[in-house]
């Protein structure tokens, strides 16, 4: 073979180059990953493998007990019974699993099911746990395909019986177990469902602040209404956590990290007597039940109120709504048809209408009224009033305005009594400062807030009366720890230009002098203006919270902020230098705290009397300077003096001694006597809201009328104050007033009782 002959064996020098080449690349992008995956990325790889056999699990915390002031249990966690099945644990054979199936279908009667299709996987998709419609084949099914070590609930909610006959059929039935569930229960129902509350799940606009918390969005709950929502953040506890590695199948095989514990929630106690409470609306609705069904013959009376207080200190004994809810109802969840069945009701009754209802109190105003008159100095003791049965009135918007007959001359009437079997239109006659209180006469009341020519030339006029009612609790929100409550009004010439566009008018401040017209107030407010005078002045915070324990008893010392509905516990922290000092502290977010009490709380655990002011020491009364119908405030502030307290006082005292015209003698003389002295005042509130409008209703000279009643006693020193609203009632005296005798019977005989068996102790 020739030298220039080419070797058809031999490989051309590129190619092997080009072999050379792609191998070094490959080698090399092999060795480029294993350093990233190795080195580089190491850390991120590792978590995302530990993250592929960890689960953090949350374990709920129990739900703190509520109790009455005696200890009778007003909201616990009972035992809830689910029937439950772990996929992964069922038999390997089928007849077994279908035999397991229809086994336990016929105990529950859930459908067994079978065969499992598309279309019944699809339907089961639809379903939350517990809601009837799939079956148990199905439900098991889909849970498989999900987590097949994660039990599926098949029934819940199940009785203890049953749950006992399942445990014991579960030896031979592999992967069906009895879970145990705590639930809400209230042993007082709908008694106390206005006080107490009820719970439900997170909303999803606060999901995002409950998970940072530790709590589990569609599992835990958290309190909707009443002491469940105001403390919930007492009450809720702090959820254990546990970190656990899990197989590929999510079967959990062990701890990684010790376990944090559950911390259970804080136990509250009430205010509330119970007995008490209960004989409340045992009043309320035998009176109701009266007027409706054996007098009027038809529903006229659609709801009412019932609230006792102790007036030196503040503690709410008794709170009754009608109409209310069965919060045993909203246990497990939230039946849709049952909440739109009361969102829709008129009469509100998931709303606590003894701090959320704005109504015009009528005649227990005239306490205002009184006070603010006797005060000032528009009537003094022994002056007489001409009360005739009606009066006309040359209605005014300015000063200078002329009276012209049938344009602005307007009559306004005194209240139609009986006396000897015949019926009174001419009005009660001379009356002094006592009796205008004691007999509720309309035209007193009408000359003492607007004056009446040269007989009270002035009158307290609609500026110092706006004074009186926000010193005796009205215009403002209590600040008790319940939501929902409204602060009324207290109007003004301003507002009812801002709202109305209109001037006001000497009319205006006739009405309201009276308690009607623009004037609104909440039956707590009315309650805590009657308190502030039986209390000789001293206005004390309402409070519906005695105590809170925890899980061991042990009382804890806790501030509560009606602004914001926080809470703040009072904990010894152990500052830089090493002093231990007590602190406030903010349980939700612990590094939120104070070392002093926040701007504006007050102490609710363990109870402690607060008082919000006393109106003969603190000076909250604006002074104002009226003349020719024009007022300016002078920059001074005064106080109520202690003989104006006891003159308003005798004056409630005498509605019951006064006989017969005391607007409560023959309740408390002859109906409902009482071993001790009792005062108080009636009201008869005309209106025309959205109801009685609809109704065509609201005519003038014939307006419906809210009746109220308002006592204390004993009268020297009270220690009860009761008030009560019938919604449509018509006369307080005849309607509310029996209410309020009967609370105070059934208080002073729990008295006795107590008082026995404290003695045979």
């Amino acid at each position: 073979m020739s030298s220039g002959m080419t070797n058809r064996y031999e490989v051309p020098r590129w190619r092997v180059w080009m072999i050379y080449g792609v191998m070094f690349t490959f080698v090399g992008v092999i060795v480029f990953r294993l350093i990233n995956f190795q080195i580089v990325s190491a850390e991120s790889w590792k978590a995302q493998a530990v993250e592929n056999y960890t689960l953090t699990i949350s374990d709920p915390a129990l739900r703190g007990i509520i109790y009455d002031r005696n200890g009778y249990v007003l909201a616990r966690n009972i035992a809830s019974y689910n029937v439950v099945i772990t996929p992964a644990a069922l038999p390997d054979d089928d007849a077994d699993v279908q035999r397991i199936y229809r086994e336990l279908s016929a105990l529950t009667g859930v459908p067994a099911g079978g065969p499992v299709t598309k279309e019944t996987l699809d339907f089961a998709k639809l379903f939350s746990a517990c809601v009837p419609g799939p079956s148990i084949a199905d439900m098991v099914e889909l849970g498989a395909s999900l987590a097949p070590y994660t039990p599926v609930k098949i029934a819940c909610n199940i009785d203890a019986e049953l749950a006992r006959v399942i445990g014991e059929k579960s030896a031979n039935w592999p992967g069906v177990d009895i879970e145990i569930e705590p639930v809400r229960d209230y042993p007082t129902g709908s008694l106390t469902a206005n006080v107490v509350g009820f719970l439900g799940p997170i909303p999803a606009a606060l999901q995002d602040v409950y998970e940072e918390r530790g709590f589990v969005a569609n599992r835990d709950k958290i309190g909707y209404a009443g002491v469940e929502a105001s403390l919930d953040d007492i009450l809720i506890g702090k959820n254990g956590l546990r970190v656990v590695q899990k197989d590929v199948a999510g079967a959990i095989l062990r701890n990684l990290e010790p376990p944090i514990p559950p911390t259970p929630g804080n136990n509250v106690v009430l205010t509330i007597d119970t007995r008490l409470q209960k004989a409340a609306e045992a009043a309320l609705l035998d009176e109701i039940d009266y007027w409706n069904n054996r007098y009027f013959g038809y529903i006229r009376i659609s709801s009412g109120v019932v609230i006792a207080m102790n007036p030196k200190t503040g503690e709410i004994l008794a709170m009754v709504t009608y109409p209310t809810y069965e919060n045993n109802r909203m246990a497990r969840f939230i039946p849709r048809s049952y909440y739109e069945q009361l969102s829709q009701d008129p009469r509100r009754p998931l709303v606590n209408n003894a701090i959320s209802a704005e109504l015009a109190p009528g005649s227990v105003y005239k306490l205002t009224t009184a006070t603010g008159a006797f005060n000032e100095g528009v009537i003094k003791l022994g002056q007489i009033v001409q009360t005739p049965g009606k009066l006309t009135l040359c209605e005014r918007f300015s000063p200078n305005d002329p009276c012209i007959e049938g344009v602005n001359v307007r009559p306004f009437v005194d209240w139609i009594y009986e006396r000897n079997g015949v019926i009174n239109e001419t009005g009660f006659g001379a009356l002094d400062f006592y009796r205008c209180i004691a007999y509720s006469s309309n035209v007193c009341f009408y000359k003492l807030g607007g004056g009446f020519e040269d007989e009270i030339p002035e009158g307290l006029g609609i500026f110092r009366l706006g004074e009186y009612a926000r010193a005796l609790g009205y215009g403002a929100r209590s600040g008790i720890q319940l939501p929902g409550e409204e602060d009324g009004l207290v109007p003004s010439p301003q507002w009812k230009r801002i709202n109305t566009g209109e001037n006001w008018s000497t009319g205006d401040t006739y009405i309201a002098s009276v308690g009607q017209g623009y004037v609104l107030g909440t039956p707590l407010q009315v309650l805590m203006s009657g308190a502030t005078i039986a209390n000789r002045g001293k206005l004390m915070q309402p409070t519906i919270v005695r105590e809170v324990h925890d899980s061991e008893g042990r009382v804890i010392p806790v501030w509560f902020d009606p602004q914001t509905f926080s809470v703040y516990e009072v904990r010894q922290v152990v500052d830089r230098a090493g002093v231990t000092r007590d602190m406030w502290v903010n349980p939700v977010n612990p590094t939120e705290m104070y070392p002093a009490p926040p701007e504006g709380s007050y102490q609710i655990s363990p109870f402690v009397p607060n008082m919000k002011w006393d109106i003969t020491q603190t000076p909250l009364i604006r002074e104002w300077s009226c003349e020719a119908g024009y007022c300016d405030l002078t920059g001074r502030m005064k106080t109520v003096s202690p003989e104006t307290i006891e003159a308003v006082r005798t004056g409630t005292r005498m509605a019951v001694t006064e006989n017969p015209l005391g607007t409560l003698y023959r309740v408390f003389n002859i109906e409902y006597p009482l071993d001790v002295a009792v005062a108080g005042k009636t009201g008869t509130a005309e209106y025309c809201d959205d109801v009685a409008s609809a109704a065509n209703k609201c005519r003038f000279g014939s307006w419906p009328t809210h009746a109220w009643t308002l006592a204390y006693a004993p009268y020297d020193d009270p220690e009860i104050i009761v008030v009560a609203f019938a919604y449509n009632g018509g006369e307080g005296g005849t309607v509310a007033a029996p209410i309020v005798a009967r609370v105070l019977q059934a208080y002073f005989e729990l008295k006795s009782i107590d008082i026995a068996q404290g003695a045979g102790q």
